[in-house]
């Protein structure tokens, strides 16, 4: 094991370390660093984030942070948030085309709830689902742990069958992505394919980062010779590059595809990809829980660990 996947599978360990979060979250210089990659706890924090990204010609999906929820109350908390958010986001007139939408992961809006979860996750989707469509714009799935794939691609065909626009995202380090990229490449289907940020074992997942890249190209050459939106989420240099090749290859209109990368990384090559013609989202979380999803950013790309831990050095 090299030292970057040995960093990575520590970063994964740590983002279930309660220990450590509570370390991270006392450190007197955590929270102006991590605005960098969380711009703040409340909606309106979020809207002024998307608002800014607007003016320099990037669209935004929003994550209101927070997974698998065990508790009734927190999952209708969560959904009503939702709810608030994309209110605000249509007041403030940022959602029209689809420029700002949401993106949800079903575990914390009641799929890892006991018995009813997934009922009770697939109700709360459709009242976002029915918010979004209010609101003008669109939600995306979010994919988690490869023991909800199954269920979250079901809830997918559920909505779709009443809210088309619908969207999901897949992970290319499993080894099933390919054939799933295959059922899901339809007209009208909106695909969001990254490498996935979850620790998973050899039998279900690629291991090596060459693999795990392998298996992107492989995925995406199916979603752009198909008939659907691929939302192309990588920062790999080498993977946008390709991808932009393929997108020339098949002769996709630049209005049939889109780029996407997380806030706060790589900002000025989100702005060089926009500036290109090309439609360039942002992936922007923003509520209390952040620090699992900082720690699995941080493994995704070991190099931001790195910034993050210069970041802290250099502002202490």
């Amino acid at each position: 094991m090299g030292p970057a996947e040995l960093l990575r599978k520590s970063l994964l360990t740590l983002a279930d370390s309660g220990r450590v979060r509570d370390i991270v979250e006392r450190a007197p210089v955590s929270r102006s660093v991590v605005k960098r990659y969380v711009p703040g706890a409340y909606a309106a924090d979020v809207v002024t984030a998307v608002a800014d990204l607007g003016a320099n010609g990037r669209a935004a999906t929003i994550d209101y942070l927070g997974e698998y929820t065990t508790d009734v109350e927190q999952a209708e908390a969560t959904t009503q948030a939702y709810l608030d958010l994309l209110r605000l986001l249509a007041d403030e007139g940022l959602t029209s085309e689809g420029r700002a939408e949401v993106s949800v992961k079903l575990s914390a809006i009641g799929q890892s709830l006991p018995a009813d979860g997934p009922a009770i996750a697939l109700e709360n989707a459709r009242t976002i689902c029915s918010a979004a469509l209010a609101a003008g714009t669109t939600v995306t799935l979010d994919m988690e742990d490869h023991t909800t794939t199954d269920a979250t691609l079901e809830a997918l065909q559920a909505l779709r069958a009443d809210f088309s626009f619908v969207g999901v995202a897949i992970q290319a380090y499993l080894h099933r992505t390919e054939g799933d990229c295959r059922d899901l490449a339809t007209d009208g289907s909106r695909v969001r394919l990254c490498k996935g940020a979850y620790a998973e074992p050899e039998s279900v997942a690629y291991q090596d980062a060459d693999d795990v890249a392998k298996s992107y190209v492989r995925c995406l050459k199916v979603l752009l010779a198909g008939p659907g939106y691929p939302m192309i989420a990588t920062h790999d240099p080498r993977l946008v590059e390709i991808a932009a090749a393929l997108t020339r290859h098949h002769g996709r209109p630049t209005d049939s595809y889109e780029f996407q990368m997380l806030y706060g990384v790589r900002p000025e090559e989100q702005r060089r990809i926009a500036d290109r013609g090309n439609q360039m989202r942002v992936y922007v979380p923003y509520g209390e829980e952040w620090y699992g999803y900082l720690m699995r950013r941080m493994a995704e790309r070991p190099a931001n660990a790195f910034l993050f831990a210069r970041s802290l050095i250099s502002r202490n």
